[in-house]
């Protein structure tokens, strides 16, 4: 099982400031199992992988839909 959703005894000795503290530092372990998270799929190779394969389809689908386009730009040029 996961460390981050393992259950953890809350002890305080009836202060707002423990209990606050320990809320933010819990709040503060999230954020980075987020940020980092965010940060390994940034770096993935797959989605530049789609991003390259989406440009490639739109591109098969323009010539496909709009031949007559493609030829005058290609006489033009």
């Amino acid at each position: 099982m996961n460390n981050q959703y393992t259950r953890r005894e809350v002890f305080c000795r009836n202060t707002c400031h423990d209990l606050k503290r320990f809320w933010e530092r819990e709040i503060g372990k999230q954020t980075y199992y987020r940020e980092s998270e965010e940060h390994r799929l940034g770096r993935s190779a797959l989605r530049k992988l789609r991003e390259e394969w989406k440009q490639k389809l739109e591109t098969k689908l323009r010539l496909r839909n709009n031949p007559e386009d493609t030829e005058k730009q290609t006489n033009v040029g």
